[in-house]
């Protein structure tokens, strides 16, 4: 059943209104298998990060942590989700919070399907065949965002303006979740250190 579920994916990739539709409303995937292609796209991730050819990793491997890219990646996909259902609740939107996190995990599946050869792909060719490097890797951005989009707009049944409108607001709201996120843990940071420096002052007093 749950590989049935993983080759689902391949049937959204290429048919994605039906596929999304299905997905929501006749219960052909599932949340576990939805989460274990997340995992696939957060490994696909940090192996892009770590092993793409010299030639056109701009990453410095000496600097590279992987905890922090896998919280990174984490980070990006709860922060999409929970803007997208805090926005959509808002305006009218279908899904619940699960069918966003399904539809957005099931939209990752061309970046690991095209990343994970395009990684082996780079430590054999030379700056000459950069091309067809490029090409593939914008043919996997373009078809994940678009299946985002795709995905958005099937969930929530909304027309492909008011898709595109709401997406736009909902990258705002993610910014905006960083900020609040960086400036409560500065105040938090603040008043651990105040208070580490009053315990000093008192404990050197007494």
């Amino acid at each position: 059943m749950l590989v049935k579920e993983l080759r689902y994916s391949l049937h959204v990739i290429f048919r994605p209104i039906d596929g999304f539709w299905d997905l929501k409303h006749e219960k052909r995937g599932s949340f576990k298998a939805a989460m274990i292609i997340l995992a696939a796209a957060l490994i696909t991730f940090v192996i892009i990060e770590r092993y793409t050819g010299f030639l056109f990793n701009p990453v410095n491997l000496l600097y590279v942590n992987i905890f922090r890219e896998i919280v990174t990646f984490l980070t990006i996909f709860v922060l999409f989700v929970v803007s997208n259902w805090c926005l959509t609740t808002l305006m009218d939107g279908k899904g619940t919070m699960a069918d966003i996190a399904m539809a957005t995990a099931y939209a990752l599946t061309p970046f690991i399907l095209i990343n994970l050869p395009l990684v082996a792909f780079s430590n054999v060719i030379t700056l000459q065949e950069s091309a067809f490097y490029y090409m593939f890797l914008t043919i996997g951005v373009l078809w994940t965002a678009g299946l985002i989009i795709l995905g958005t707009m099937v969930t929530h049944e909304y027309t492909m303006s008011k898709t595109l409108l709401t997406l736009f607001f909902i990258i705002v709201g993610m910014m905006i979740m960083v900020f609040l996120g960086l400036l409560f843990f500065s105040v938090i940071q603040r008043i651990v250190g105040l208070i580490y420096v009053l315990y000093k002052e008192i404990t050197f007093r007494m």
